[in-house]
């Protein structure tokens, strides 16, 4: 592999190599999960961490690569970026560029739930309307609940009241975050096992479709015998 470049040299060898390593039928299989297809080159999340691998950090070049506006260029931002440098403006910019699940999330998971702002933008984005701006909340909920091992649990039990009141909005996207931020934070410990199974509960007995559905799928999860024993094994 030829040593990366520097400035706008870095950007056209990231897209060359990401347009070389793209497929028609990779496109294909991102059309049949919901994924963008037109700006996209039909690239493999393997290929593309394989891409930053090489790449290495930089902020500057995660800036352009987000610009660009193709599909799996946005991916390798999320990989090559800095953590410590992405600002909350830099957060509410893709944030709002957000169009579909795999990059909402992907973004979440990889980059924005290892910044230092991360927790601001749970509650913020809650308060968003867009789908995808409000499904980047519990996104990000989800991915902290992974990453935060020093998270107090007084902020999971603030954001289990985030997630009943999202759980109302009935957008496909944001229910299916907002359940999996619950479930997730049911099994970090053994007293928020007990905060999400309560609101689990809750929610299962709501007048709203949506929520009930939140909360019944929740509620089979956490209360199963492996994530018992999981929880009382961390406690």
């Amino acid at each position: 592999m030829p040593t990366p470049r520097k400035g706008d040299g870095a950007l056209s060898d990231a897209l060359a190599e990401l347009k070389h390593r793209g497929s028609k039928a990779g496109r294909d299989g991102m059309a049949r999960y919901g994924l963008p297809s037109d700006k996209a080159f039909g690239v493999s999340v393997k290929e593309i961490q394989a891409v930053a691998k090489r790449l290495g950090k930089s902020h500057t070049l995660a800036g352009a690569l987000w610009k660009s506006g193709w599909h799996e260029a946005r991916m390798l931002a999320c990989y090559v970026d800095d953590p410590a440098l992405v600002t909350p403006a830099q957060m509410d910019a893709w944030c709002r560029d957000f169009d579909n699940w795999g990059i909402c999330d992907t973004v979440c998971f990889v980059l924005f739930d290892r910044t230092p702002h991360a927790w601001k933008k749970v509650d913020a984005w809650a308060r968003r309307n867009d789908e995808f701006e409000r499904r980047a909340a519990f996104a990000l909920l989800w991915g902290l609940t992974v990453h935060d091992m020093d998270a107090p649990d007084a902020r999971y039990i603030h954001g289990l009241k985030l997630v009943e009141k999202a759980a109302r909005d009935e957008r496909h996207f944001v229910k299916k975050a907002v359940n999996m931020a619950l479930r997730a934070i049911g099994k970090r410990n053994a007293a928020l096992h007990a905060e999400a199974l309560a609101s689990a509960k809750r929610l299962a007995v709501a007048t709203s479709e949506s929520a009930r559905w939140v909360g019944r799928d929740a509620l089979r999860e956490l209360s199963s015998a492996s994530v018992r024993r999981r929880v009382e094994k961390g406690a």
